[in-house]
């Protein structure tokens, strides 16, 4: 019972492969599209990325910045962050 499940589920997940494979092959019919797309992907990735990174450590610089303005201990530390990340 239990090889045979095992068997069943090979089955269904190669016929899947398979199936996924001939849809990718109709759709990309060469493979210089295909570099191209995951060229195109890449350039995409890397920008979002580095916009992410660049508002994430805004928004850091901000949150320390009003840290720094509501507790007065912490200001002279965080306008030293500050200026380190701004040079």
């Amino acid at each position: 019972m239990k090889l045979t499940k095992k068997v069943h589920d090979n089955n269904e997940r190669g016929a899947r492969r398979a199936l996924l494979e001939d849809i990718f092959n109709d759709m990309n019919r060469s493979r210089f599209t295909v570099y191209k797309m995951n060229f195109v992907r890449g350039i995409f990735f890397g920008f979002g990325s580095v916009l992410g990174a660049t508002v994430l450590i805004a928004f850091f610089i901000w949150v320390l910045n009003m840290t720094g303005a509501l507790v007065p201990g912490l200001a002279s530390f965080v306008n030293d962050i500050i200026h380190i990340i701004q040079k």
